[in-house]
Formats: structure tokens, sequence, C-alpha cells
């Protein structure tokens, strides 16, 4: 169970519970040429004022995400390129490195973790949702199940989790979770299929809906992969699709916009395209996406990487904040903050300190970023690597 100072600083007062509509079947597919029936809740639920709050803490000024949620397997391949075996213990400091680091909360809000380190102690015997909520870093939990092949598509996946998820979200509250993560995928190489759209939309929205019941803030994340060579107007078309699928269901299911966050893909050309786009054709295309298709009540894009290279990401934020927008635009980044720091760490002791300063050299970077100010000046050769890999898997 998290400590009482856990809940003294992230617990908010809840209204009266009333009641949330609740679909019990699956829609059938159907030929709308506009969404129908859209509508945001007008009964508030019983976490409805905490999950404001709490979105709103996530969504500050000058500062993102730090998602630290790799599955045990996934953390493993990260362990294993700096020549360390993947168990518990190394898992545990490399964690402990990330999650200690001082002046942290700076620039970073939240943190997403996977459920090993959300009821993980330090080598003190400090638990690691401790050590965040100190910083101001609210706590967040991955919850989703991973991708599974998605039959009667294109060779498409499906992600899985909704099994239990009440009553695991319920328990990740109880140990200081505030919000929570689902990641589902969708590759313009396979079509994308209107099966594989649907399922991805659907999936999300019961996800959001139950996690905002147990009162956590849900980060709705459908990844277009960056896998292809078609060009960033392929991109633009197809999240325009996803996003305005996700949008309806989300509507359909009653999920309070004001306490959601959403996880969505930069709109870049596929990675295999043959020509590049600058930061500010990136940002115009985002941006067009996001105006056409995300309410303004949404109060946080929290951006993935999805492989680009850590000063690729930071450029590309950067371009998309010299307006202002409606929403926070900031980024929850996995490699595009840690590449850096394990390359730094080689899992040395001695070297904790040198990674953690390499932590906030990228977490500060993004920070200004957030900010529009950021320049790309005195960057590394290493920041500037590309990071995407054909076929990732988590």
């Amino acid at each position: 169970m998290a400590s009482s100072a856990t809940f003294a600083k992230l617990d908010a007062a809840s209204s009266t519970w009333i009641g949330r509509q609740s679909l019990s079947s699956r829609p059938q597919p159907s030929s709308r040429l506009a969404p129908s029936r859209v509508s945001l809740p007008i009964r508030a639920g019983h976490y409805t004022d905490e999950l404001l709050k709490t979105a709103k803490t996530i969504a500050s000024p000058g500062r993102g995400i730090l998602a630290v949620d790799e599955s045990n397997a996934t953390c493993g391949k990260r362990l294993d390129s700096i020549g360390l075996g993947n168990t518990e213990t190394n898992r545990q400091a490399y964690r402990q490195l990330l999650l200690t680091t001082p002046g942290l909360g700076e620039y970073i809000s939240g943190a997403i973790l996977f459920e090993e380190t959300l009821y993980q102690s330090t080598t003190d015997g400090k638990k690691m949702v401790d050590c965040l909520v100190e910083q101001n870093i609210v706590p967040g939990i991955k919850v989703d199940k991973g991708l599974v092949p998605l039959p009667g598509s294109n060779n498409e996946s499906w992600c899985q989790g909704l099994d239990g998820l009440a009553s695991r979200t319920s328990e990740y509250y109880k140990q200081g979770a505030r919000f929570a993560k689902w990641r589902t995928v969708v590759s313009i190489p396979c079509g994308p299929s209107a099966l594989a759209v649907k399922e991805a939309a659907w999936g999300l929205a019961r996800y959001a809906a139950i996690s905002q019941d147990s009162g956590l803030v849900p980060i709705v994340e459908p990844e277009i992969l960056l896998d292809g060579d078609h060009g960033i107007e392929r991109t633009l078309e197809v999240a325009e699709k996803v996003w305005s699928e996700v949008i309806f269901y989300l509507a359909e299911n009653n999920v309070v916009f004001e306490g959601i966050l959403l996880k969505p893909s930069m709109v870049t050309p596929g990675a295999e395209h043959k020509e590049r786009a600058s930061s500010e054709t990136i940002a115009n295309h985002t941006l067009t996406m996001l105006r056409r298709r995300i309410p303004p009540a949404v109060p946080g894009i929290m951006f993935l990487s999805g492989g680009q290279s850590e000063v690729e990401a930071t450029l590309n934020l950067n371009a998309m904040n010299q307006s202002p927008n409606p929403w926070h635009v900031s980024f929850s980044y996995a490699r595009a903050l840690q590449n850096s720091v394990l390359k730094t760490w080689k899992g040395q002791p001695e070297n904790v300190e040198a990674a953690q300063k390499a932590l906030l050299v990228r977490a500060k970077a993004n920070s200004l970023a957030q900010l529009g100010k950021y320049t790309g000046e005195d960057e590394s050769a290493e920041a500037k690597k590309g990071m995407f890999v054909k076929g990732y898997t988590y």
C-alpha cells in the first residue's frame, strides 16, 4: 500500500457518486458520414474533480512525462544493450536511477511505471511511488496486456487487457497510481483495415471509461507506427481517420474529456520514405490533424517519440509550440529520454550521478521545447542518432 504521504499529496476531494452510463455490448459497424449522438456526460462521477486536478497537474507548463513502463522483457533488451542481465535487481537499479534523479520534478510532471516498479522499493527501502510524489511527479501505470494478432485483419494486432481491468485499476489507485496508459498500434503498410482501426478505438474507449471509474486519468495512445515508405500526407490521412474513431467512441462511452490525456504519434513520413521532412513540416501536419480532430476540452497532448532520435523528437515538439495551442502540447518519451542515460550509466554504480545528469539534460531540453524555447545547440552526436527499429515490439 502507498504511504499516507502519497495520498496526502495526490488525493483530492471528490463529489458524490451519481453514476456512469455503461455500454454492455460492442457497437456494430456503421456507414455514418458524421458522428451521431456525441455528447459529453453532464453528471459527475465519484472521481471527476480529482481526475481534472490530476490531468491539470500533468499538463503543467514546461513539464512532460517520463515513460518507464517497459515490460520486463523490453527492459531486458535495454539492459542487454549495455551488457547487463535481465534480473529484478538490475531492473530495480536502473529504475531507481531514473526515479530518484534530484531535480527531475522541475521538468517531469508524471512517470509511467510498469507494475513491478509500482510495487517496488529502492535499495534503501523507500517506495518508488514516494520518490516521485516528493518531487511533485504523478505516478502512472501501464495497464494494457500487450498486442496479439487480430483475426480477420490484414496481419494486424489488437490490444488485450480489458478483462479484469476494473479490479486492477482499483488496486493500482490504492498503491498510489493516479493515471494510466494503454497502448495500441495502427500500421499504415497493413492498410490499415477498418476492423483494426475500430478495434483500436473501441478498446481505448472502454479502457478510458474503466480507468476514470477507478480514479485514474487515462492516457489514450493509438500509436501510428513509423514503419513504411509512405509520404507525410498519407500519415495525415490515416491519423485523421484513427483519431476520428477514437474521439467518437470516447464520447459514446461517456468519458470525461477534461480528465484524459492523449498520446499521439507525430505526423511524419514513413521511416523508409525517400524524403525526410523538416521539423516545421512535421509540426504543421501534426497540428493540422489535432485541430481537425481533437476537442479543446482535452487538457494535454503528450507526444510519443516512436523511434525518432532524441534531438528530432525535441526539435519537432519545439516547432509545435511556436504559437499558442488550445491544449498543453508536450512529451511522453521513453527512448528519447533514456537512450543517453543508459549509455552513460553502463550498469556501473560510479556512473549513476553522471547518468542522472544526462537524464536532466534531456528532460530540460524537452521542457524548453514545451515552452517553444529549445534551440538544439550543443547537442551530442549520440543524441542525434535515430532509434527506429523496423517491426519494433515492446
